[in-house]
């Protein structure tokens, strides 16, 4: 008797001595992050997601210098590369359905594509170990003598003819790791080709309509229109200029989806209940790949379809970031913390993914207060 309440002493000591935070505590927190932030200025989203609901969504600055409409939870934000994520799940929706494996090969898609194709398969564009070229630096070859903004824009579909003109890749296929956004441009012709539908309505159709993520769009010039449109910007010694579109502003698989805080939710929460695909299923796109030389940022990688995967600071993790002109975004998701982070910001001068970082570690009881 004595022994059991020595240790119910103890653990009470223990559990004094650790502070409990609410949720409303630590959202002032975050507030206090960015309310420095003008209302007049490009600004910044921020979504925080706990054990299933939402417990802090608020948007800082404008949505662009004409308007200064203010940032809010339904602004939608270009999410450059975090759309890699939609891309790999659209791969796999098509495998779902039987039409498509991952151990495919471009030829066997593409009869047209270089022989080089025949040893290139499905799993490594998702997983970035096809060794393709970047389209950037072809471009770069192509465009040399043309000014940056007068270089036309590039759709997925320029990107796989770029990768049809090369003889070769940058390694075999599957040897290295290397992040590569033309992978990703060449599954969204992957998916047009095998469902017979263009990318942004395949995407619609089986991804955002399904789960309701009524302003989540893959934005086609000409085609449809961004509501509640944030425009990327440019900060120059304090002094931002719209910086929106470039000549990789077209592509769709690797960066072209615009989305919103509130469909983000939506989204985690198909995530989280498994909804468009089995538990299952979503293991090949958590499941890492580790081939020589694979680093980001100066870490080693650890990458499946469309996430990255390693781990923080001993809490498991799935999460992307993205970088395009004017626009960087970053997505911290921790399963078995019950715990996802957003943060969305229409200028180039923030990081998107330390401030998700310092967030996460708000909420996971990592920061000292």
């Amino acid at each position: 008797m004595v022994a059991i309440v020595r240790t119910f002493i103890l653990l009470l000591i223990t559990l004094l001595a650790v502070p409990v935070f609410a949720d409303t505590d630590l959202g002032a927190y975050v507030d206090k992050m960015f309310n420095a932030v003008p209302d007049s200025a490009p600004g910044a989203a921020i979504l925080v997601i706990r054990d299933g609901k939402v417990v802090f969504e608020r948007g800082y600055g404008a949505t662009d210098l004409r308007t200064q409409n203010k940032i809010d939870e339904h602004t939608n934000f270009r999410l450059a590369s975090v759309s890699k994520q939609f891309t790999a799940t659209a791969v796999m929706l098509l495998v779902h359905d039987g039409k498509l494996s991952y151990d495919r090969t471009l030829t066997q898609i593409f009869p047209e594509f270089p022989a080089y194709g025949k040893a290139i398969t499905i799993r490594q564009l998702l997983t970035h170990t096809s060794g393709l070229q970047d389209y950037e630096d072809l471009m770069a070859v192509q465009y040399k003598s043309i000014p940056d903004d007068q270089i036309p824009q590039i759709s997925d579909a320029g990107v796989l003819a770029l990768m049809e003109k090369a003889s070769t890749t940058k390694f075999p296929a599957g040897s290295k790791w290397a992040y590569s956004n033309s992978g990703y441009c060449v599954l969204a012709m992957v998916v047009e080709k095998i469902s017979g539908q263009p990318f942004a309505d395949f995407l619609a159709a089986r991804i955002f309509k399904p789960l309701h993520m009524d302003d989540t769009i893959a934005y086609v010039k000409g085609k449809n229109e961004v509501k509640n449109r944030a425009y990327g910007h440019t900060g120059e010694a304090g002094v931002f200029r719209e910086t929106d579109q470039s000549s990789t502003s077209a592509t769709l698989g690797d960066g072209g989806i615009y989305t919103s805080l509130a469909d983000l939710a939506k989204w985690d929460v198909a995530l989280t209940h498994h909804t468009l695909l089995s538990e299952k299923e979503m293991q090949p796109a958590l499941t890492a790949v580790a081939p020589a030389g694979g680093s980001e940022n100066g870490e080693l990688v650890s990458y499946g379809f469309g996430w990255f995967v390693n781990p923080y600071k001993a809490h498991e993790r799935m999460w992307h970031y993205g970088e395009t002109i004017g626009f960087r975004t970053c997505i911290q998701r921790f399963p078995k913390d019950h715990l996802t982070v957003v943060v969305l910001c229409n200028r180039s001068d923030m990081s998107a993914t330390q401030s998700a970082l310092e967030i996460s570690e708000l909420y996971l009881g990592i920061e000292t207060y």
